[in-house]
């Protein structure tokens, strides 16, 4: 690719919060709690805009503890992004009239984009859209909830490829006065497999042009994020499995739009065993400040201890990320999968060749790549396109983070 124009001339407005450049970090279950986006946003240079977790309104307007938690943003982020999903208008409405009223957020995201089976089955996420006046009348009470908040969300082209939804549901955001969109170019059905439709996120730009619109799939380097701007003529791009493993990808997006190519990070494992450190360090903090350590300490565990050591158990899913393409044997990989504190996690890490370069073609597909799944529904989903009958309360989910 030739040496790009800087891409950072033009803002993208998301309500009253530009964001530039037009990077935003996708809403992950167990990945992008706050210290994740932590180090994003410290590799950006706060540059970007980073959303939470899935947020279930149900368990929000519950005020239950986890979901409380995950709600919890760091002094240094601004502006204040949250991703809710919920399936009943009503309880979504409340949700959002409790963020506006109780200051917990500057901005809103809503999810129809989700294709787990424990999601679509209650008519939400990426199921949702195919029921028009269901769609419509969430986003009708979250838009009039949110008073100044803005209000976006993020969706996929359909069910599968005999019901695609995405034309419909973003002429209906424009009308319910969404901010902007953000499409992944994949059905439910595709979940995270085959190659993601580009295509379709130029239709959609084409067919809502008064809002923005956002294109997200296969994005795996900051040159991918390029290529989908000029590809579809996108006004931001929305980069989810790229950056496990790989936090300093926001600090190569940066560089992109501002026309630096050549400035890409390329860290030794040295760099990276520090990162993977500093991950886990502040999952340990943020667990114990959010009262995780406490019941543990109920349990048997020691209050700081039991922290540091909840934190290190969750990082263990991310080690295979760090380390992809690293020449590290089998057997210590799972080692360092398993271990217990950080004393152990530096102790393994310290083993390894650290002056090992970055590897050739790391910077390719990571994460879940599963596709061709039958997406689960609710019984007689797909009857009717518009009637929306029984769908209530019952249908939320009550747990948050996916």
């Amino acid at each position: 690719m030739p040496t790009p124009a800087p891409l950072l001339n033009s803002t993208l407005p998301i309500g009253p919060h530009p964001v530039r450049p037009p990077v935003v970090l996708a809403p992950m279950a167990g990945i992008t709690n706050a210290p994740f986006r932590t180090l994003c946003r410290e590799f950006s240079g706060g540059k970007g805009l980073f959303v939470s977790e899935m947020i279930t309104t149900r368990a929000l307007v519950e005020r239950n503890e986890k979901t409380m938690q995950l709600i919890h943003f760091d002094a240094s982020e601004t502006p204040r992004s949250i991703q809710l999903y919920g399936v009943d208008p009503a309880t979504v409405g409340k949700a959002v009239r409790m963020i506006a009223e109780e200051d917990l957020a500057d901005h809103i995201d809503l999810n129809f984009g989700c294709p787990v089976p424990k999601v679509t089955r209650k008519g939400g996420g990426s199921a949702l859209p195919y029921k028009r006046n269901l769609l419509r009348a969430i986003l009708r009470e979250a838009v009039s909830g949110a008073g100044d908040l803005p209000v976006t969300m993020k969706m996929r082209k359909g069910i599968d490829d005999d019901h695609i939804t995405y034309l419909d549901a973003g002429r209906i955001a424009v009308e319910e006065g969404v901010t902007a969109i953000a499409l992944h170019g994949r059905t439910a059905a595709q979940h995270y497999g085959g190659t993601a439709d580009w295509e379709a996120i130029a239709r959609l730009k084409e067919h809502v042009p008064e809002i923005p619109v956002l294109g997200n799939g296969d994005i795996w380097s900051a040159d991918d994020a390029l290529r989908m701007v000029r590809v579809t003529g996108c006004d931001g791009v929305v980069v989810g499995r790229g950056c496990l493993g790989r936090p300093w990808l926001f600090a190569d997006l940066v560089a992109a739009f501002e026309g630096r190519t050549g400035d890409y990070a390329r860290p030794t494992l040295r760099e990276v065993a520090d990162v993977m450190v500093r991950h886990a360090t502040l999952l340990g903090e943020w667990i114990e400040q959010g009262g995780a350590a406490r019941r543990a300490t109920v349990e048997g565990g020691g209050g700081r201890r039991a922290g540091e050591a909840r934190g290190v158990i969750d990082f263990r899913k991310h080690v295979a990320w760090y380390l992809k393409g690293f020449a590290v044997g089998s057997e210590m990989r799972k080692r360092l999968a398993i271990t217990s504190s950080l004393a152990e996690l530096r102790s393994g890490l310290d083993e390894l060749d650290l002056d090992q370069p970055w590897p050739t073609g790391a910077d390719g597909p990571r994460g879940r790549t599963s596709g061709n799944n039958r997406v689960v529904l609710p019984d007689g989903w797909l009857k009717d396109p518009y009637d929306c009958a029984g769908i209530g309360e019952d249908a939320e989910l009550d747990t948050s983070g996916g």
